[in-house]
């Protein structure tokens, strides 16, 4: 069978580096498609040898989009590593700036990456469809507000945080410093900002999203939908929790499936290697590697602001509450199976960050001096989970009585949604590409398909497909090749 191949490479407006490749049957049609990831990073093998007290400092070089995510994943790591209890008031500055950074990561997110799509136009010319031609079609003061949003709330976090790219705050047992009450003051400020400013970010979508049925049509359309099972964190009212809470998992019905602590993650989620990618893809352990397939007998599952929604009963702020309501009333109820609804999820969990900034800002104890207790347990195994921006994300250290790395395990959110993302192109492209008929705006809305998840690359390249492509050649002093050395060996290993 004679097939065309296409391929989009790089793809765009993501974290880290990825390609599509698509090949058509005789008739033009999809026959297959692969989402491929072809960088390694190895963060999990740099650390080992690595001092534990350095992981927070360490692990959030792994990406300049979610360094917050990994540097409070690991602060919480080596909380359980070292046995030690934060004080409340430590606990709250630390939910204060993951919620601040929630606000600021989804504003990045639903303007630069993935709104794009939607304000400007899926098949707008490709020089458009960027953040400038978002401030083009909704206004240059539209623009200016994103801007001093995102601005005003890195500003508060670098004097929390001591730096907002990579903070510094994050210790075993607590935090570097506590909140003066002039930061207190600006913190209420910027979080009542945020609010305002969140809410009015949902009536642009409403506007240029929800009001355009051709829009709707594409968001409900079978090219962005399948089913699969959902994890996120929730607190003890089953609602959405950024920081802490227990895992839960729904099936394809609605359904939990599982309820479990972060600690007991190896009991439920196992990791699968594909000889074509650098991603570890995961699974539900109970259920096992069925391949990319949906549906309740696939184990793939599925992470991110949509997943948070769908195993929630509901949101623990009020504003953020109606919106949860409207989401799932218009989309027909829950599980939402649809891709492109994740923006829309996204938005509403931006409205809750914001609110739940100005509660953490106003509690009494969010200035209180006592914000460290200092470990005194032998350490030897830490785990540490928070919900970062786009799913699940998970630390865990093994180390010896010095407290040095010995073995690290991260499951990070894109390695979780790396197999629905792959299933969810082949869906989109299959659904989209019909009759050797292609273009570049058809193309684009295939990128759609994996650019909802928002995902992070460099942060979930871990495993070795085979051999990796890199050898060490000894020559002599006449440049005679004397010996060829694989880098590394083994197939699928750390």
């Amino acid at each position: 069978m004679n097939k065309k191949k296409i391929v989009i490479d790089p793809i765009t407006r993501l974290e880290g580096h990825g390609k599509i490749t698509i090949l058509l049957d005789e008739n033009g049609d999809v026959d297959r498609a692969y989402f491929q990831v072809p960088e390694l990073r190895g963060f999990e093998k740099f650390c080992e040898g690595l001092h534990a007290e350095e992981m927070p400092r360490i692990t959030q070089r792994i990406c300049g989009v979610c360094p917050t995510a990994h540097h409070m994943a690991s602060t919480k790591a080596l909380d359980d590593l070292f046995k030690v209890t934060p004080p409340p008031a430590a606990v709250k500055v630390r939910d204060f700036v993951y919620n601040a950074f929630m606000v600021e990561d989804h504003t990045l997110h639903f303007f630069f990456l993935g709104g794009p799509d939607f304000i400007v136009g899926p098949q707008a010319p490709k020089a458009e469809r960027n953040i400038l031609g978002v401030i083009q079609k909704a206004g240059i003061n539209a623009g200016k507000r994103v801007i001093l949003m995102r601005k005003a709330i890195r500003n508060l976090l670098t004097k929390i945080t001591g730096k907002v790219i990579h903070p510094v705050f994050g210790l075993p047992g607590g935090i570097s410093k506590a909140v003066d009450k002039e930061t207190q003051e600006e913190a209420i400020k910027i979080s009542k900002q945020a609010i305002d400013f969140s809410q009015w970010v949902m009536g642009l979508f409403n506007k240029i999203v929800l009001e355009n049925e051709e829009y709707v049509r594409l968001i409900k359309s079978d090219a962005f939908y399948y089913e699969t099972y959902y994890m996120g964190l929730v607190n003890e009212k089953n609602q959405v929790d950024f920081y802490d809470g227990t895992l839960r998992v729904i099936d394809p019905s609605g359904k939990e499936f599982a309820k479990f602590h972060p600690s007991e993650y190896l009991d439920y989620i196992a990791e699968h290697v594909e000889p074509w990618s650098y991603v570890r893809q995961t699974y539900l352990k109970p259920i096992g590697w069925k391949g990319f397939v949906d549906g309740a007998d696939s184990g793939l599952y599925r992470v991110n602001p949509l997943a948070r929604l769908n195993v929630s009963d509901s949101m623990a702020t009020p504003i953020a509450q109606k919106e949860f309501e409207r989401l799932f009333d218009i989309l027909g109820g829950k599980p939402v199976h649809l891709v492109l609804a994740w923006h829309w999820a996204r938005l509403v969990e931006l409205i809750f960050a914001a609110e739940r900034m100005l509660e953490l800002a106003t509690d009494p104890e969010f200035t209180d001096s006592n914000v460290r207790e200092l470990p005194s347990k032998t350490p030897q195994e830490g785990i540490g989970c928070v919900e970062a921006p786009r799913g699940v994300l998970i630390h865990h250290y093994q180390t010896d009585e010095d407290a040095v790395i010995r073995k690290a395990n991260l499951i990070v959110a894109t390695q979780q949604n790396a197999a629905p993302i792959n299933l969810g192109i082949v869906k989109a492209a299959k659904g989209l590409i019909h009759n050797g008929k292609v273009t570049d705006g058809l193309l684009n809305m295939v990128e759609m398909a994996f650019r909802a998840y928002d995902p992070c690359f460099a942060c979930a390249t871990h495993s070795l497909p085979g051999q990796l492509p890199l050898t060490l050649e000894l020559y002599d002093h006449e440049k005679n090749l004397i010996q060829q050395v694989p880098m590394w060996k083994g197939t699928g290993g750390k």
